[in-house]
């Protein structure tokens, strides 16, 4: 076969134009590949378990553990020496996800925090009330005047209770807000847990940088790690949220601990002060001083608490957000874990790290383990989250019909929901005030779509904070539970949260329920609608 290409008749006008495009296209194959080599030179590098002296059996276990528990979970990366040695995601979740990071964040905002320090921007011995003079309330209390960057970083502000969920969408001004709240205990005295305080400190880096945390991290932390496609929420001025709202991949997670496992230092460079994450991760205040003994020796939530971390059992330290998302370094071990996940109990999701992960690693390299090797990548390659077990059909909606219902007055501002069936495939519309969205769901797997539709978000009072994100990307599946119940399973993939919508059909009326999976069922939405022709 010729595959030559021919100019022979064609006008000189012609021959510029083609000649002309297949430059573009060969410039556009040379960028693709210098894009594809940069992003594999700053990929961490892989090795196997036995290479690093970890045992593949012990990874095993850990997976069998964790697709037997309560928890749900969506990614890990496990990181011995340097070297990503097992990784996975249950499916519909996938490695190009950038995943809600929750409390995490709070982690990058004391990094950025350390950045500050060490170009003598700020000292944590900063009083709060110095940055904002504009902000402050008619009586400053002798406390709030003593409030420093160190007892907001170390979460001893001294306020009761958690004001976090005190600001509200009618508060515009947050820092105004939080300089107004009372202060009841001597800053630096007590521990609370005040995802306030670490937005104080993103609105103080902002103040003395410029500019927002993410982009004055971006040349001296992201762009260092290769990390790429972040986005955090802001609030109505302008700063990102701090306590919560970045949006990072499982190996940007990864590659933060190993960052901080290296006292600050990537490919030879020290791009962190050792000093800072030295002091960063440190023990700096006692979360739980009169529990008994026993009991903190079972729980890694009362190892103290230091600067935006937590340090845990095992000389180990940690980053963690709601619901399961967790970095966890272990020095004596030259590790790193990385973990996302939907849980209520992350003591528990812990609990299994310890249990399998640690005995695993060994000082020494392993002799090579073919077999439980194989059956490693095997079962990682099998990581899945179950769709919804039911049947593919019922005759309340069968293959081809639509049906639209109206809604009653609620909450959501649904005021109508369309249904359309085919074979194995479910299509929901909702009518949301003046715009429509559509969801696919499918029988027996998880349909992948993107929608503009927000999802279930835990910090809903601060729903003024609007993310920078415009796209979500969901996937959902969908059974009959009975002849007249579909179930039909939403699921946010840059999130940990699922949205479960259950209709129920009863002649021509219905009644469709909205349940997040992060609350209880007493907490659920009930919506009555009728059919409309």
């Amino acid at each position: 076969m010729n595959t030559s290409v021919s100019m022979k008749g064609l006008g000189s006008s012609m021959k510029s134009t083609i000649a002309i495009c297949l430059s573009f296209i060969l410039l556009f194959l040379l960028l693709q590949c210098e894009v594809g080599n940069a992003q594999s030179k700053l990929a961490l590098p892989r090795s196997t378990p036995e290479a690093e002296g970890v045992s593949s059996q012990g990874i095993l276990d850990f997976l069998d553990a964790a697709g037997k528990s309560q928890h749900e979970f969506h990614s890990f990366m496990l990181l011995r020496h340097g070297k990503v040695i097992a990784e996975g995601w249950w499916n519909p979740y996938s490695r190009d996800l950038e995943e809600t990071m929750y409390s995490v964040s709070k982690s990058f905002t004391s990094t950025a925090v350390g950045f500050a320090v060490s170009e003598h921007l700020l000292s944590v011995h900063d009083t709060v009330i110095s940055f904002f003079p504009k902000n402050l309330p008619d009586t400053v209390s002798p406390a709030l005047a003593t409030l420093t960057v160190k007892d907001l970083i170390s979460m001893s502000v001294g306020q009761a209770p958690d004001p976090t969920f005190v600001i509200t969408p009618a508060d515009t001004d947050w820092v105004r807000a939080f300089l107004a709240l009372p202060i009841v205990y001597k800053p630096g005295t007590k521990f609370l847990y005040n995802s306030l305080a670490t937005y104080m400190l993103s609105a103080i880096v902002q103040k003395v940088t410029g500019q927002k945390v993410i982009d004055y991290l971006r040349p001296r932390l992201f762009a260092p790690l290769g990390i790429t496609g972040m986005d955090w929420e802001v609030d109505g001025q302008g700063r990102n949220t701090g306590g919560w709202g970045l949006r990072i991949k499982t190996e940007d997670m990864a590659k933060f601990g190993q960052l901080y496992l290296q006292k600050g230092k990537w490919r030879g460079k020290q791009i962190l002060p050792r000093t800072w994450v030295e002091e960063a991760t440190a023990f700096k205040i006692d979360q739980a001083p009169d529990s008994l003994q026993s009991t903190k020796d079972s729980s890694d939530w009362m190892q103290g608490y230091c600067y935006q971390f937590w340090r845990c059992r095992h000389n180990a330290f940690r980053a963690d957000g709601a619901f399961g998302q967790c970095i966890i370094v272990m020095p004596d071990q030259d590790a790193v874990v990385a973990i996302t996940a939907e849980t209520a109990n992350m003591q528990s999701e812990i609990n299994l790290v310890w249990k399998y992960i640690l005995p695993a690693i060994h000082n020494e390299q392993l002799p090579a383990d073919r077999n439980a090797l194989a059956m490693l990548r095997h079962a990682i390659s099998a990581l899945a989250i179950r769709p919804p077990a039911g049947s593919a059909s019922s005759p309340a909606l069968s293959s081809g019909a639509i049906k639209s219902f109206t809604l009653d007055s609620n909450a959501q501002r649904i005021s109508q929901m369309t249904l359309q069936m085919s074979d194995s495939l479910c299509r929901l519309t909702l009518a949301i005030d003046s715009a429509k969205y559509t969801f696919a769901f499918g029988f027996g797997k998880w349909e992948s779509g993107v929608t503009t539709r927000p999802g279930p978000r835990l910090i809903s009072a601060a729903r003024t904070a609007q993310s920078l994100i415009s796209t979500y990307n969901v996937a959902g599946s969908f059974c009959w539970e009975d002849t007249s119940t579909l179930a039909l399973a939403l699921r946010y993939l840059e999130s940990p949260h699922t949205l479960a919508i259950t209709l129920r059909f009863e002649g021509s009326t219905v009644v469709v329920t909205f349940q997040k999976s992060y609350e209880p069922p007493a907490k659920k939405v009930e919506i009555h609608g009728r059919h409309s022709e």
